[in-house]
């Protein structure tokens, strides 16, 4: 099968802040030229593919073999390199989305696999020591909007209903009741104070829980010295795969621009990308275009210290997601509302070489209008970039088998929203590649398993009935 040109990482991305320190194994061969055989070939050399090969890794040798992982660019130079740093479960936002679709379990499946990635993420960054700036704290999400904020609250009302355990972590607070926020008279009434909750302006509702920052691409390039330094993979940068062809003597030829190499097993971890191998999810899986950037403040100015982490979406719902870091600088992207209908600037769109017209000066002046006490901090934006996330008609994971492809399985489809995924899916995958399980036996949650029913559903069913078009869904969540 031939590779779709629209498919295919271009070239030259754009500089992301994470990646401005380039990592010494960023552009490695860990052999000049290709092996002829590898028993396990992994295309992309993100978070899924190199997560999903830390854990086959982990494995007996004489079950696994040997693993290559084919990188088209420099290692995680996707969309792992170029997120929000936002490791933030979806504990309600789209879980009721779901419940509709496929009963309370499925949905709070699919939350509780979410937060456990904090506790997992957080005792493994511990135990192995890796220096990517995990900061465990709340994240916040803030309603401008009168009705937006209405209709949030229905949402939290509706999961606490559901008794679903979870939610005890979530605290709602809204201008007419809520608990602990100040209150003031201001010479005629008393008036709640939101601010001192989320400190943002013309603040209506917001919502508080447990969630994670950290610095992904550090996390990522930390599995992958490891496993390279060990021996465990052979890594091979700046070699995109053209095509993969059924070796008549058995197994797969996996073609390259630099040769081929013959193989047993492919994972495809190509996130937005893997249509251009697989055109059966040419509509399962959509390239979309975000931007992200870094605020900083000059020398010396000293802002309100941001504590949490933010969703905002302002009173005309722009939605933008937003993390504090240690060197007081600011990480904020989405804008996604500002160029929603200018469709062939994000949308089937693999160009991260350039911004995204319709939105790249939105973040001008944003912590300025956004934050009380940031007005005079003369913060301005220091590096802005943008990233190809991979968009899922019904907003799930592929993940598993690929159907009516014997050995050849799929970790992508994260909407923008791999942080809180990735990690215990890859783990799981390995587990079913490695011991031979089916999907069901894992600990992943059932919409996330990949099959023809999907596949078939979205080829046939029409593009703006996807719910990357038709729901807002793109709108309402985060790369």
């Amino acid at each position: 099968m031939a590779h779709h040109p629209q498919c295919f990482p271009v070239d030259n991305p754009t500089g992301s802040f994470w990646q401005a320190e380039e990592h010494v194994l960023s552009h490695h061969r860990s052999t000049e030229e290709l092996l002829p055989h590898s028993d396990i070939v992994i295309i992309g050399a993100g978070y899924a593919g190199v997560g999903t090969a830390y854990h086959l890794a982990q494995e007996a040798d004489d079950r696994i073999g040997s693993i290559t992982i084919l990188e088209a660019r420099a290692a995680c130079s996707g969309a792992t390199g170029r997120n929000g740093g936002h490791l933030r479960p979806d504990l309600y936002g789209h879980i009721p989305t779901y419940i509709g679709r496929a009963g309370s379990r499925a949905g709070a499946e699919i939350a509780e696999f979410e937060i456990a990635h904090i506790r997992a993420l957080k005792k493994f960054i511990e135990e192995e020591k890796i220096d990517c700036d995990l900061t465990v704290s709340r994240s916040i999400d803030v309603w401008c909007n009168e009705e937006a904020a209405k209709k949030a609250k229905e949402v939290y009302d509706f999961m606490v209903a559901k008794g679903f355990e979870y939610m005890d972590d979530v605290i709602f607070y809204t201008g007419e009741n809520v608990e602990g926020v100040s209150t003031h008279y201001n010479g005629q009434n008393y008036q709640t104070n939101l601010y001192q909750i989320c400190g943002v302006k013309g603040a209506i509702a917001c919502a508080s829980f447990t969630a994670a920052t950290m610095w992904p691409y550090k996390f990522v390039m930390h599995l992958l010295q490891k496993l390279v330094a060990g021996n465990r993979i052979n890594l091979q940068t700046q070699t995109p795969v053209n095509s993969i062809e059924t070796d008549p003597t058995g197994g797969f030829l996996v073609q390259t621009p630099r040769g081929q190499i013959h193989t047993y097993k492919v994972i495809h971890a190509n996130n937005a990308y893997v249509s251009g191998l697989l055109p059966e999810y040419n509509r399962n899986i959509v390239p979309c275009k975000g931007i992200c950037c870094r605020i900083t403040v000059p020398e010396g100015v000293k802002p309100p210290l941001l504590n949490n982490s933010y969703i905002h979406r302002t009173d005309d719902n722009t939605l933008s997601y937003l993390i504090p870091r240690a060197d007081g600088s600011i990480v904020v992207g989405g804008a996604a509302a500002k160029f929603k209908s200018f469709k062939e600037q994000w949308y089937n769109n693999v160009d991260d070489s350039i911004l995204i017209d319709a939105a790249k000066n939105y973040y001008d002046g944003y912590m300025q209008r956004t934050f009380n006490g940031w007005e005079n901090t003369g913060a301005k934006v220091d590096s802005i970039w943008s990233g190809v996330m991979g968009y899922s008609y019904d907003s799930n994971p592929h993940i598993g088998h690929i159907p009516r492809k014997d050995n050849q399985f799929i970790i992508a489809g994260f909407n923008g929203h791999g942080m809180p995924v990735i990690w215990l899916a890859a783990r799981e995958l390995a587990r079913m590649i490695s011991h031979g399980i089916p999907f069901e036996d894992t600990t992943m949650p059932g919409l996330f398993k990949t099959s023809q029913f999907r596949i078939d559903r979205a080829m046939n069913g029409r593009e703006e009935d996807g719910d990357i078009l038709s729901t807002g869904k793109f709108l309402a969540t985060k790369p």
